[in-house]
């Protein structure tokens, strides 16, 4: 079960990360960013307030691929190790998503790895209940797939 405190400084953290780079304002989303980091790096490791919440969140606002990706499949371990499905699944589209679009990531198998981080989503979507996710992911495996 996740922290409410932690959700909520999450979500408050993505909030104005979003707000910032829609404003263009790059000092204050590094900033945010920078305070994100240090508060996944310091839950790590503690049972308790470590989260795959937190980490994909990371990695949502990472912006080199290769260093986002990294992240994902952190937050990836952490959602598996404690069964969390709405987040294997939410990982695994975002990394697939991700591969697929950055055409210039340095990956000769970045497709390859997109697809199949796609179909691991497909595959454990009815777990959860995100209509909207499903059908993005539907929609991903259509567009690999051409």
């Amino acid at each position: 079960m996740m922290n409410t405190k932690l959700y909520k400084q999450v979500y408050a953290l993505a909030g104005e990360m979003m707000d910032a780079a829609e404003s263009d304002n790059d000092a204050l989303f590094d900033r945010l960013y920078q305070q994100l980091k240090t508060l996944c790096e310091e839950h790590e490791g503690d049972t308790v307030k470590n989260h795959p919440v937190q980490w994909e969140t990371l990695a949502d606002f990472t912006g080199d691929c290769a260093e986002a990706l990294l992240i994902y499949q952190k937050a990836l371990a952490y959602a598996e190790a404690i069964d969390a499905y709405d987040y294997i699944v939410s990982i695994n589209y975002a990394m697939a998503l991700l591969l697929f679009e950055e055409a210039d990531f340095p990956d000769e198998h970045r497709l390859e790895k997109a697809l199949a981080a796609a179909q691991v989503a497909d595959s454990l979507a009815d777990k959860v209940n995100d209509e909207e996710l499903q059908r993005e992911i539907k929609n991903l495996l259509a567009a690999l797939s051409q």
